[in-house]
């Protein structure tokens, strides 16, 4: 394609995909306001600022359509960093954040077939097997996938995310830069962080060649900043969900986290966690709950159910149950204090050292006992989850600890976070049925 063709086609979907969008929004806004447009019996009618959610995401997929056209792209892990990259003017795409999309909309099962048939296991992640299969299909429920010209993969996650892009590496015959973090089973050493440091430094210096410029000190400074202000506004979010009756569910939280795991760095992120956590104070102050009859309070461990995630919300709703918080949405806001704009790179390095799967089991058990006291949470459901197993490490001794020690119900829930054909509805009733027995004793 031509360079002028290029822009021609990218003003055209970006012009017309742009209005088409916000009419979109503006309408569902006027339908929210209308009185009695609202019926159901279980939640309080979504948040105002959900259409405005709708209309982002649907951009930044909207924009990669014609992002390889333009400048650079890269794709990376949910656990790289990205600041630089933002930085540098990369179009920015995540995998996972994609199979998550595939997942809800109930395509995930027949992307992945795709690398299943070219002699992928159905043991593999996943989010692995759904983006592998997009590769190479070209298969998406968003449109088109644009092709990266760099890969950036963390090991802070797991160890699948090497040879997973390491595949797709040799599909694009584009350059793969790997992060390796040391696992932290106490604290994090100096040399530690100088180690990943030294990594993202290098990290720098490949991106830099690839998109042919420079990186600004003033603009990842200013780019960082930008993603420490939306991470501390993403915390507040989530913490509302702290009061008595919770005006925002984990459900909820893993909807609206796309913001945050895909765009930091941008001012729209800031302004929409704003404007997101004034309504939700608002509620809070009218004493406005999520959901409708709330009488008991649990917190989630691991990944969603994204296939599953309306038929499990409408299952506790029935019976009163408000899930209110989740070790996974939390992660994304818990290293906040870690950021420091002043010095970007050595505080990318502590940061991206400290996510919850780079710390010990231990460390995650301390973690769901802090939110089941500070939530003021009945129970806990731990989502054992067939496609990450690095989440699911440890979770049955997890729950007898929380039982024994904590005094807390646990249920192991058995599924898989993208794989319908991993979960069944009658043996997952049959288990919540019996917990919110449990839960009623």
């Amino acid at each position: 394609m031509t360079l002028g063709l290029a822009k021609y086609q990218h003003l055209a979907v970006s012009f017309l995909g742009r209005g088409a969008l916000r009419y979109e929004r503006l309408r569902q806004e006027a339908k929210l306001k209308r009185k009695g447009s609202w019926k159901s019996e279980r939640f309080a009618p979504p948040l105002s600022t959900s259409p405005r959610l709708k209309e982002l995401i649907s951009l930044h997929y909207l924009k990669g359509r014609t992002a390889d056209e333009r400048g650079p792209v890269a794709w990376v892990t949910s656990g790289a960093p990205v600041e630089f990259l933002v930085a540098l003017g990369y179009y920015v795409l995540y995998p996972e954040n994609h199979g998550a999309v595939c997942g809800i909309r109930r395509v995930s099962e027949k992307i992945s077939v795709h690398a299943e048939d070219a002699g992928y296991s159905r043991d593999l992640c996943s989010y692995a097997r759904t983006d592998i299969g997009a590769a190479l299909s070209g298969e998406t429920p968003v449109g088109r996938l644009p092709r990266p010209d760099l890969l950036v993969a963390c090991t802070n996650i797991c160890q699948t995310v090497l040879l997973w892009y390491q595949v797709l590496a040799a599909h694009f015959r584009v350059p793969l830069v790997i992060i390796d973090t040391p696992f932290l089973y106490g604290e994090a050493t100096e040399r530690d962080i100088d180690f990943v440091r030294k990594q993202i430094e290098e990290a720098v210096a490949v991106a830099e060649r690839v998109a042919g410029r420079s990186l600004s000190e003033s603009r990842l400074m200013q780019v960082t900043r930008r993603s420490k202000e939306a991470t501390e506004l993403w915390l507040k979010v989530m913490e509302t969900g702290k009061a008595k009756p919770a005006p925002i569910t984990a459900f909820d939280e893993f909807i609206h986290m796309a913001p945050i795991v895909e765009m930091r760095g941008e001012q729209f992120t800031v302004d929409y966690y704003r404007a997101m956590l004034q309504e939700l104070e608002a509620r809070v102050r009218q004493g406005s709950g999520a959901v409708l009859r709330e009488r008991k309070r649990l917190i989630w461990d691991n990944l969603p159910i994204w296939p599953r995630v309306r038929w499990l919300s409408e299952k506790l709703a029935d019976r009163g149950v408000s899930l209110v918080a989740s070790t996974y949405t939390n992660a994304w806001g818990e290293l906040a204090d870690l950021v420091d704009p002043e010095h970007p790179l050595e505080s990318a390095a502590k940061v991206y050292l400290h996510p919850i799967l780079n710390r010990g089991t231990g460390h995650k058990l301390a973690t769901m006992e802090k939110m089941v006291r500070d939530y003021q949470a009945d129970g806990v459901i731990l989502h054992s989850d067939r496609s990450c197993k690095p989440y699911s490490i440890g979770q049955m001794d997890q729950r007898e600890r929380l039982g024994t020690a904590a005094g807390v119900p646990a249920l192991l829930l058995e599924a898989d976070h993208n794989d319908p054909r991993s979960f069944s509805e009658e043996q997952a009733a049959s288990r919540l049925a019996a917990f919110f027995e449990v839960l009623e004793a």
